[in-house]
């Protein structure tokens, strides 16, 4: 049996809006846009983001289950 960390490829902020993807290229959050490159959701400067990765997120997979589905 082997697991597998899981990391989040997006998140929004659960205050403002705000929208970011993981972008491997750079190893770091960026502004999500749509297909014409423009922002889906800003946000707001001042926010103190409160991101909706929350306790039912799994960051560890089984192999063995992953291969099932």
């Amino acid at each position: 049996m082997s697991l597998t960390l899981v990391t989040p490829t997006e998140r929004t902020c659960e205050r403002c809006g705000r929208t970011e993807i993981w972008d491997d290229d750079v190893g770091s959050w960026r502004l999500a846009v749509d297909d014409d490159g423009n922002p889906q959701a800003i946000g707001s400067p001042y926010c103190i983001h409160e991101w909706d990765i929350n306790g039912r997120f799994v960051p560890f997979e089984d192999e063995s289950s992953a291969a099932e589905a």
